[in-house]
């Protein structure tokens, strides 16, 4: 049993990068500028047991995927900078409402809610290296069945 962040990051970031609309996908919140294009970045953030899931044996948990969606936010036209960024973020929540398991890794998305903040996009902006991004920041909760063995004291 485990959790298996490593291979759902994995598997996020390779789902990224086969829907074709990123010049870049990271396994890592950026440090550095990213290019002109649509960008997205994926990483972990919280992970806490699911005790609605869990029984006497096993703890199953929600791991929670952030994925930040950029684009410069100094390109022309500057009507395709919110259309591009909308339009990624759309095409992402439609496919994690879509019975997405990150090929079986996850039981499912926590799209309502159930075990804490439902599937969400915030929109924002961000200085990265320097340069001014429009973005969406995404919260994927991801349940885990059985993720780790528990022991009798």
């Amino acid at each position: 049993m485990s959790l298996g962040a490593v291979a759902i990051i994995q598997a996020a970031v390779d789902h990224l990068l086969a829907i074709g609309l990123f010049e870049s996908v990271q396994g890592h919140e950026t440090k550095s500028a990213p290019g002109n294009g649509l960008t997205c970045d994926v990483w972990l953030g919280p992970i806490k047991p699911v005790p609605a899931n869990s029984g006497l044996a096993t703890t199953s948990a929600l791991l929670t995927l952030i994925a930040r969606v950029y684009a410069n936010a100094t390109t022309e036209p500057v009507d395709e900078i919110e259309t591009n960024v909308a339009g990624a973020v759309d095409a992402l929540m439609t496919a994690y409402s879509a019975s997405f398991t990150f090929g079986g890794l996850v039981e499912y998305i926590d799209l309502l809610g159930a075990h804490g903040q439902p599937l969400s996009a915030d929109p924002g902006y961000v200085t990265v290296g320097g340069v001014f991004f429009r973005c969406m920041t995404i919260t994927v909760p991801c349940v885990i069945e059985n993720a780790w063995a528990q022991s009798p004291s």
